[in-house]
């Protein structure tokens, strides 16, 4: 409407200012005239006047549909053209430019692109270059990847004001949020560490180690112990050092210790309560015994009375280890480690194990579905290959059977062989007879590989068919499936990290004069139930994803339908194609808006037409009490500042990604839109700079003097 009616106002200063220069024209043109030419002129001019006038009033509407022909063909054009050479030299060098306006101008459109294609062959030989040197890179990150990945451990490395440079998906898994709440500051890149651990705990542990790192003969690393939600967590912090050998940063390997404090607070009260139990019994032992040695020609009578105090007191001492052993083993018994095997693995090393130690013909029988088992797979590699050693003597065997078989929540592997049955106390016997060889220490038996796999063993014989098993119980378990982070189709290790991070400048500067690519960035979009959200209209689905240090983590995304709890009107719904089956079931917006926000927590917000989505955001403040207050940019405005001779049509997502060269994926989804207007709004960036747009404030100022900007929703 603006342009409208200032298009109408120049059209009538422009008409305005003809018919004067022509009304003056023709007056002096009158006043010079002597009396006789007037008399002469005056009939002719008279008989002829209402054409004169016609032509007068036809004669600015010609001289301005001339005008704007030239104007089209060569300022305008010229404009434009110098905006689409812009954008091939920054951002998408595959663009070429339209050959608009007059011949001259077009002809420079065909100089630009060919000299654009010069350009791209040069810079193709450049990049081949550049490219062999990402591949050495790559193989490198690769290397660091793998080992991050197969950690067992939690690992964060963080710079020194504690914001996270990289993690590992273990990390995530420890890190999560604690299961009394809901959503909780997620681990990722960018992020502060003391959203997910306490902040004074860690600043403790920093300062231990500046002390340390100033004494360089003591060992420069800190451990502590904090917790997250119920888990006890156990850190090891180590230093990252600069060229100088100060505090860069720091490395933290965490460890779940909950369940062995657990453990071991269990275990101290038991012995505590053993150690009171035991110790009055102990008193009458040690006073029956010092009388018996004090009064050795004492009675017999009262020597008799001694002795049954002591076999009582003995008697009472053994009843309680038992019933301490019975009902507090398991707290007693130190934890052995295990890991997860699957069934197959175990068995074949099993049959390789008997066939080289015994020389014994070992069949694997039957396959069955995978099966992981939890077990220390040497201790019972070893512990059966002396079983079958002990069979082969027994029954003159030279050839076994393994089978496996899954029952329940168990898993039943048994040695089968045919000939002489075997008795169940010979078994039990066999339990008991160590194993292990002196030089692996304390010798190990049977028995104690069955208490580390709280497992069974038994045999049995099959005396019609002649076929005798011996079978061993073991424990089932999961595999363990290390957490990885969806990547948006990108494929690579969970391992995320991004070293540039160290040179990135404190959290206290003002963000409005801090430089737009060193900001941290969530980029996000919405889809709604209709357009009106002052008319009662929804958010039904929500996608976000970050941007840290001028790169888009696709790894870490938000996602997520919201229930509106009102009907979908059709013209979205074509749109989105989102059902609302299909948002039957899940979370309503006031338990949607505070996880969000939390994503969204110390970042700019970026969305394209960012007043529509921020005015459903707002209208749902006073109900949740979430609000949205850090600064807010639009790629909608920012297209209109770097391309402002484009007209509206041209700043939609969809065109502002093909002029830029980005492509599009995912369109009219809450994510796919996200991701595309995170690519769009990094590669406005470097043209904002061309303009002399670099901090966060001079972009909020120019956007706000754009056309869109006055847009209300």
């Amino acid at each position: 409407m603006r342009l409208r009616t200032r298009f109408a106002l120049w059209l009538a200063v422009w008409y305005g200012g003809v018919l004067l220069a022509v009304g003056l024209t023709a007056a002096a043109f009158w006043a010079d005239l002597a009396g006789w030419e007037r008399d002469t002129l005056w009939p002719m001019v008279e008989a002829r006047l209402t054409l004169l006038v016609l032509a007068a009033l036809l004669l600015p509407f010609a001289l301005a549909v001339l005008l704007r022909l030239w104007f089209a063909d060569y300022p305008v054009a010229a404009r434009r053209l110098a905006e689409e050479v812009r954008v091939l030299r920054t951002v998408n060098p595959q663009y070429r430019v339209k050959a608009q306006g007059g011949p001259e101008l077009a002809e420079l459109a065909g100089e630009v692109n060919a000299l654009a294609e010069a350009l791209e062959a040069l810079r193709a030989g450049v990049e081949e270059r550049v490219e062999e040197s990402n591949r050495r890179l790559e193989r490198e990150k690769n290397r660091l990847a793998a080992l991050m990945s197969e950690l067992a451990q939690s690992v964060l490395v963080c710079n020194a004001e504690g914001r996270i440079l990289l993690y590992n998906a273990r990390a995530t898994e420890l890190l999560g949020p604690p299961d009394n709440a809901q959503g909780g500051s997620p681990v990722g890149l960018g992020r502060s560490v003391f959203g997910v651990l306490d902040k004074g705990v860690v600043e403790h542990a920093l300062e231990k180690l500046r002390r340390r790192l100033s004494q360089p003969s003591v060992h420069s690393s800190a451990h502590f112990i904090t917790s997250r939600g119920p888990r006890l967590l156990r850190a090891q912090m180590a230093p990252v050092l600069d060229a100088s050998g100060g505090l860069d940063g720091f490395v933290l390997v965490l460890e779940d210790v909950t369940r062995m404090m657990q453990l071991a607070g269990r275990r101290d009260v038991v012995l505590q309560m053993l150690t009171e139990g035991t110790r009055a019994s102990l008193a009458n032992i040690r006073a029956a015994v010092e009388t018996v040695r004090e009064f050795p020609q004492m009675d017999a009578g009262r020597r008799a009375r001694l002795i049954e105090v002591i076999e009582d007191e003995a008697q009472r001492l053994s009843e309680r280890l038992d019933e301490t052993m019975l009902h507090h083993g398991e707290t007693l018994r130190a934890p052995w480690p295990r890991e997860d095997m699957q069934a197959s693995d175990l068995v074949l090393t099993l049959q390789r194990s008997v066939e080289t130690s015994l020389g014994l013909t070992a069949r694997v029988a039957g396959g069955g579905e995978p099966l992981w088992l939890s077990v220390d797979s040497h201790a019972l590699v070893q512990a059966l290959t002396f079983i079958a050693g002990r069979v082969q003597a027994h029954a003159g065997v030279q050839e076994v059977t393994l089978e496996l078989a899954e029952q329940g929540h168990h898993a039943v592997l048994s040695l089968r062989w045919e000939g002489e049955p075997l008795d169940p106390a010979v078994l039990h016997d066999w339990e008991e007879q160590p194993w292990a060889p002196p030089a692996e220490g304390r010798p190990s038996t049977l028995r104690d590989v069955l208490h580390r796999h709280d497992g069974e063993i038994w045999c049995q014989s099959d005396r019609l068919m002649g076929v005798n098993r011996i079978s061993l119980q073991l424990p089932v378990t999961q595999p363990d499936r290390t957490a990885i982070l969806p990547t948006g189709g990108e494929q690579g290790r969970p391992v995320y990290y991004d070293f540039d991070l160290f040179n990135q400048p404190g959290q206290t500067p003002e963000l409005d004069e801090r430089p737009l690519a060193e900001l941290s960035y969530t980029v996000f979009d919405t889809e709604t139930t209709g357009l009106s959200p002052s008319e009662g209209d929804e958010i039904i689905s929500i996608g976000a994803v970050r941007i840290v240090n001028g790169r888009l983590l696709r790894q870490e995304f938000y996602e997520q339908l919201v229930d509106p709890r009102r009907p979908i009107r059709k013209e979205s719904q074509a749109v989105h194609g989102i059902t609302e089956q299909m948002l039957a079931g899940q979370p309503t917006i006031d338990q949607v808006l505070p996880v969000f926000h939390r994503f969204a927590e110390d970042t700019v917000l970026v969305a394209h037409n960012a007043a529509f989505d921020m005015r459903f955001l707002q209208l749902k403040e006073a109900a949740t009490g979430v609000r949205f207050i850090q600064p807010v940019l639009d790629t909608l405005l920012l297209s209109a500042l770097v391309h402002p001779g484009h007209p509206e049509e041209e700043h939609r997502l969809e065109r502002i990604a093909a002029r830029l060269g980005v492509p599009v994926v995912g369109r009219h989804t809450a994510l796919g839109d996200a991701i595309v207007t995170g690519e769009v709004f990094l590669k406005l960036l470097p043209l904002l700079a061309e303009r002399g747009i670099h901090t966060l404030r001079q972009a909020r100022e120019a956007s706000q003097t754009t056309l869109y900007a006055k847009v209300r929703y």
